[in-house]
């Protein structure tokens, strides 16, 4: 079983004009706390990816250990500090659906010989709706030394499975003012 899901929440959203984290979505105060409770239903730890702590309610919070910017310097932060298997969802991916994350988890549990499992839309692999395992870590470190931080050549460079999914709505990425409108009255 996989206890720990991470919201990837530490991003500069430069195309949004403002921290899209913090917006509000849903019932909730920030699209953070949306993603956090829907995923503390299906997952015994949750924790928030970020490279301080902006949040207005409680949460776990998994600092950046690093200067550099990119999601992968997150996540080498996060197995550095749980050195346990997780999921991984960007905070700007809130459609999302409960049943996709649950057949990841089944992909997970059955096909266990795997570093990466991922979600793959029409627009191909999602590296921020996946889950990591620990042994990522030295394979992700060395690409950062070498001054990678494209998740994608992580991707191509691990031993990776995917899951096939033909849904647009679930991949909505939120990165600028029409998504985020277009979901937010999808979300109502």
């Amino acid at each position: 079983m996989l206890n720990n899901a991470v919201i990837l929440a530490g991003g500069k959203s430069s195309r949004m004009g403002e921290d899209k984290a913090l917006m509000p979505f849903g019932r909730y105060n920030t699209m953070t706390e949306y993603q956090y409770r829907r995923l503390e239903k299906n997952f015994k730890n949750v924790y928030i990816s970020a490279k301080e702590d902006k949040f207005d309610f409680n949460a776990n919070i998994i600092l950046d250990k690093y200067q550099e910017s990119s999601p992968m310097v997150a996540i080498v932060s996060i197995l550095e500090e749980l050195n346990e298997d997780f999921f991984l969802i960007s905070v700007d991916i809130p459609m999302l659906s409960e049943v996709t994350i649950k057949e990841l988890l089944k992909l997970y549990k059955n096909k266990q010989n795997y570093d990466l499992y991922l979600l793959e839309s029409q627009f191909g692999l999602e590296p921020t709706a996946a889950i990591y395992t620990k042994s990522l870590l030295s394979n992700i470190k060395n690409l950062l030394n070498m001054n990678i931080h494209k998740l994608n050549y992580l991707v191509k460079n691990s031993n990776y499975i995917s899951l096939k999914y033909t849904s647009d709505y679930e991949f909505m990425n939120l990165n600028d003012r029409n998504s985020y409108n277009v979901a937010k009255k999808l979300i109502l």
